[in-house]
């Protein structure tokens, strides 16, 4: 074993920080991930979801009809270095008919930002994901936005994240007013006054006050009318009586979140939050594999397939699998195993992104996460390793809930459609099955939203016009039988097979479902491929 090699790991791995950011639609997700680019020199101008008059799209979102709508629906990969460390954020898609993509994405964090809108609290998808990422045992830190906009009391914010998630929640620093009143935020920590001044500021001119601690006369001059004042004496007495303390051990196994107020838009409080997380949040983490835990500082490379994505190039068709590192030092053009496949491949032409700008990477380390051309040999949760044969624990696949029959206008067009179906079917973000008898073309999805950017990039990306025909149908389940007889599914349900020919029943409800696994007492019925 190499000391040198070792050390250098360790300094690489001490670096970085690797995490997603989980929140609702319209939380202002996109918002923050540019202001935290901003800090990072990543970008020069952040724009904004909103303000699409100066044409200035986010850098985050890149696929054409993200920047029609507004929302992400695919996850991105941002890289840049703040104050010595090496920040990876992983960009989920907001928009809960992609919350697959989403959850596979978080098996690559270390960590996840929770954003909530202070004036909507704890929505359905923040909720969803909050699960995956507490299932990992993985640290929450939660960042409260838009406090410049009227919004609720940051005390019912607090137990809403207690009651609906049942974490803990610590602030690290308290508002000020809300809304028109906004005055800014109150430093817990670091006994200080971040001053909230307004306006887009798009770098770092938050005005900060040294205060002896609340009860400080300069506290009074900020808070303005003496209600507020009061108000902000009252809560800031309350959180250091009936608050929980903050205690490390519980952020990292995350039983407790540390909340920070402000607003992304504003720039106001998002440097507060980068400095104190990237303090507290993990380094690069083990990860489970078929050989026990790999930590990391392994010298052995390992990495694995989380993602992937068809035409992130237009103009060259181009097809990209994200691999995280899990462990080793990866060197452009190494060799390794593609445990899967059982052959050894070379990495000639990794690349690491900030969204549409990629660049050639000669050298990367664990936590990061770099792109592979993908010529068609990558599926995702495919393990890459030096030596040994590993695998890593398996990524989520979700029943699909919603189908519909998918054809093409133009027959001519055949090959660029089985080219579309089969490469976005490798994205992850659709299930192809095909019918017993008439070989339907069958589309199952997690989704509505995912057929329209089906339907969209099969007309932008491959020049084809399909034709949807929605069913009746709302489960699918695998059948593991000795003998499947396709005559005991025609109840309200449809035999097809999916593209590893495995059986699967789809069933318009649940009344269908129960029926048929009392008829079938042998079968078993999973709800994902066995």
């Amino acid at each position: 074993m190499s000391t040198s090699l070792t050390q250098e790991l360790l300094t690489e791995i001490d670096k970085r920080r690797t995490f997603a950011i989980i929140s609702h639609p319209d939380a202002g997700k996109t918002t923050l991930t540019e202001k935290l680019l901003l800090f990072g020199g990543a970008i020069r101008l952040a724009g904004t979801v909103k303000g699409r008059k100066a044409n200035r799209h986010a850098t985050s979102d890149w696929m054409e009809i993200e920047k029609q709508r507004g929302i992400s629906v695919t996850s991105s990969v941002m890289q840049f270095d703040y104050e010595g460390h090496r920040v990876n954020i992983l960009d989920t898609p907001g928009h809960q008919d992609f919350s697959e993509d989403t959850y596979r994405t978080l098996t690559a964090a270390d960590s996840a930002v929770m954003l909530i809108d202070s004036a909507k609290g704890v929505e359905a998808q923040t909720k969803k994901l909050f699960q995956v990422c507490r299932k990992r045992g993985i640290p929450i830190f939660t960042f409260i936005n838009k406090l410049d906009r009227e919004g609720r009391d940051p005390f019912e914010l607090l137990e809403e994240i207690e009651n609906l998630l049942g974490i803990r929640s610590y602030p690290m620093n308290w508002p000020i007013g809300s809304g028109k009143q906004f005055r800014g935020v109150y430093d817990r920590e670091k006994t200080r006054l971040e001053l909230f001044q307004g306006g887009d500021h798009e770098h770092h001119n938050i005005s900060v006050k040294e205060v002896s601690g609340y009860d400080d006369p300069l506290v009074k001059e900020v808070a303005g009318p003496d209600y507020l004042y009061e108000q902000l004496q009252e809560q800031l007495a309350l959180l250091e009586i009936a608050g929980d303390a903050f205690d490390y051990e519980k952020v990292r196994t995350g039983e407790l979140t540390p909340v920070f107020f402000g607003s992304a838009i504003n720039n106001f409080g998002v440097q507060t939050f980068l400095d104190n997380f990237l303090s507290l949040a993990p380094k690069p983490q083990p990860r489970a594999s078929s050989e026990g835990e790999v930590p990391p500082s392994e010298e052995k490379f390992s990495g694995y397939v989380f993602k992937i994505q068809a035409n992130m190039n237009p103009a060259h068709r181009d097809r990209v699998a994200f691999l995280r590192i899990v462990s080793g030092k990866f060197e452009r053009g190494m060799t390794v195993k593609h445990v899967r496949a059982g052959k050894d491949i070379k990495l000639a032409q990794p690349q690491q992104f900030l969204a549409q700008d990629r660049d050639i990477v000669d050298t990367a380390y664990p936590g990061d996460i770099i792109g592979l051309f993908d010529p068609g040999i990558f599926r995702i949760g495919d393990s890459l390793c030096q030596g040994s044969q590993k695998t890593f624990a398996e990524l989520p696949v979700f029943s699909p809930e919603i189908f519909a029959k998918v054809s093409i206008k133009n027959a001519l067009k055949q090959k660029q459609f089985l080219k579309g179906i089969d490469q976005l079917t490798e994205e992850g973000t659709i299930q192809v099955f095909k019918s017993i008898g008439f070989e339907d073309m069958i589309l199952g999805v997690v989704g509505q939203l995912q057929f329209e950017v089906f339907e969209y990039r099969m007309k932008n990306e491959y020049g084809v016009d399909v034709l949807m025909q929605r069913l009746p149908f709302q489960f699918a389940r695998w059948i593991v039988d000795e003998k499947v007889d396709p005559g005991k599914f025609r109840v309200n349900s449809q035999l097809v097979k999916d593209k590893s020919e495995n059986y699967v029943a789809l069933f318009e409800n649940e009344y269908a479902l129960r029926t048929s696994m009392e008829k079938n007492p042998t079968a078993k019925f999973l709800e994902t491929a066995p």
